[in-house]
Order: C-alpha cells, then structure tokens, then sequence
C-alpha cells in the first residue's frame, strides 16, 4: 500500500505516515483505521514482528483490485501450497499402487493354495 493512499484515508499527509511507520506505539483510534484500510485485525499489526514481516511480503499477491484500490494478501504462499497439493496426491498415488500390488500378492498366495 503507498504512503499517499493510507494518508488520504486517514486524512493526513505522506509524511505524517511516514512518522507513523517509525513509532514504536500508535495511538489506539489511528491503529483501528490503518486495520481498517489493510483488512487486517489490530493484533495483526501490533504483533507484528520482521520474521512475520518477511512472510507477510512472500505470500503478498500481486492481485489489484480497483474497486477499492487496495491489493489482497494470502496468508501462505499459493506456490508452496501448490508443492503441498502436488505431494499429497503423489504420496496417495504411491498408496494406492502399494495397496494393488499388496492385493495382486495376496490373491497369487491365494491361487497358488488353491492349486496345490
């Protein structure tokens, strides 16, 4: 989001969020509006840390939306959800190939009884 977007919703100018972005405290009403403008929860920005920082930006999606002027944000990665997607359905692919090969042994034992 750019300075001059957030100063215009909270009526104040660039550089006033500029002295914003380097308190260490906001007060209460202003941290409610900024919530408010980046549809995140307060505690979202009060517990904010660098490592929480640095995953906010990776999972950030490039998507705009013009209606509002305002990105969206996931709260993972869409790539690594993917990866996750991708493993989940070889590991069951691996399973079923197991079970069928498991299957195709016990009915050879099976037939193999039966003929003796």
């Amino acid at each position: 989001v750019k300075q001059e977007s957030l100063a215009i919703e909270l009526n104040i100018t660039q550089a006033g969020v500029s002295k914003l972005e380097d308190k260490e405290v906001i007060e209460e009403e202003t941290l409610k509006k900024v919530a408010e403008f980046l549809k995140l929860p307060v505690d979202a920005i009060k517990n904010f840390n660098d490592e929480g920082a640095l995953n906010f930006i990776a999972n950030t999606a490039n998507s705009y939306d013009s209606s509002t002027s305002h990105q969206f944000y996931f709260n993972f990665n869409p790539i690594d959800k993917i990866v996750e997607l991708y493993n989940e359905k070889e590991k069951l692919h691996k399973e079923k190939q197991d079970l069928y090969e498991r299957m195709l042994k016990e009915k050879d034992e099976l037939l193999a009884k039966f003929l003796k």
